[in-house]
């Protein structure tokens, strides 16, 4: 295989650039081109490709987001967009193609895949609800970020003798909101995997007033049926009964563009090398992630046919230690 291709797709996530740089410079090292894709399935549906130097991917690890870009593309979930896709490779003699990102992105590799085309994906989100990897480039960084942001608000809120939620991303997994409230000594965590009523959620936050905190946090996942816009309006209408209302904080973004610290650096670079080593081997049709501190294949077929399970025994263990 001597010419190559990168890509990133969906969310954005910290991280991103050094398995760009990884790909490119290990390609290069085994004597492959390496073209980098512009704005994910859509740059490559249009073909703003670009070949990539070793100084193209110079002063990048250290900077958040995607410097390739990123795109939405309806286009290429159908099989019109998917052959597009294609055509461009053949005009650029790309015969292998790197995907970063998450679980939308891999299933537009798994298509390409089917089609005959060698795709190796790598694991990316900062949602870390992709099947194939314990942990995905970007998680890291995330968590730190709302870990800060949780350990802010404390100071606030045992200031003012508050209860304060912070509403963290993930989509429907409730990954980061699970480790950023075990990490940052929440008294309540809500995730989409375990709910909790509102009414419980108010008996949570008073008993930790009951046992003499000056302040109670409350860490809510995006995609709980009671997130934190829904909770702040039920504690609003029944603030007489419940005795307090609540503040929220919604992180949101902030959470993506952080600079990658070093864990995400040294997974995306492991992830990039490996992703070329096995196009080089002709192996493909695979997503490379992190199981057991190793960097293993998994099948994309498998991977986006999977779900990812979250353990829920650590909500357990949370209860225990917000005692």
């Amino acid at each position: 295989m001597k010419r190559i291709a990168v890509l990133t797709s969906g969310g954005d996530a910290p991280g991103m650039n050094a398995a760009i740089r990884a790909v490119t410079r290990t390609g290069i090292g085994l004597g492959m081109e390496v073209y980098g894709v512009h704005h994910g399935y859509a740059g490559l549906i249009q073909g703003d490709l670009k070949l990539l130097s070793a100084r193209d991917v110079g002063d990048v690890m250290q900077r958040g987001g995607t410097f390739l870009g990123s795109a939405r593309c309806p286009e290429f979930r159908t099989l019109e967009g998917q052959q597009k896709a294609l055509n461009r490779l053949a005009e650029k003699g790309i015969e292998g193609l790197v995907v970063i990102g998450g679980n939308g992105s891999q299933t537009g590799a798994h298509a390409l895949s089917t089609l005959g085309f060698p795709v190796v994906g790598i694991a990316s989100t900062i949602d870390n609800d992709l099947f194939g990897s314990e942990l995905t480039i970007g998680v890291d960084t995330a968590l730190n970020i709302a870990l800060e942001a949780i350990d802010r608000l404390k100071v606030t809120a045992s200031s003012h003798h508050r209860a304060f939620l912070v509403e963290v991303m993930g989509r429907d997994c409730g990954y980061l909101a699970l480790m950023a409230g075990i990490a940052g000594g929440a008294e309540v965590i809500v995730i989409p995997e375990f709910e909790t009523g509102p009414e419980e959620i108010a008996a949570q936050l008073r008993a930790a007033y009951e046992r003499g905190k000056a302040h109670a946090i409350g860490v809510v996942a995006e995609g709980a049926t009671y997130n934190a816009e829904k909770l702040v309006h039920y504690f609003q209408e029944n603030r007489e009964r419940l005795g307090f209302d609540l503040r929220s904080t919604t992180l949101g973004h902030v959470q993506r563009g952080g600079t990658p610290g070093a864990y995400d650096r040294l997974l995306a670079t492991r992830l990039g090398v490996a992703a070329v080593e096995h196009l080089a081997k002709g192996e493909h049709g695979v997503l490379v992630g992190l199981q057991a501190g190793r960097i293993v294949p998994t099948p994309l077929d498998i991977v986006v046919s999977s779900k990812k399970p979250l353990d829920l025994s650590l909500m357990d263990m949370a209860g225990i230690l917000a005692k």
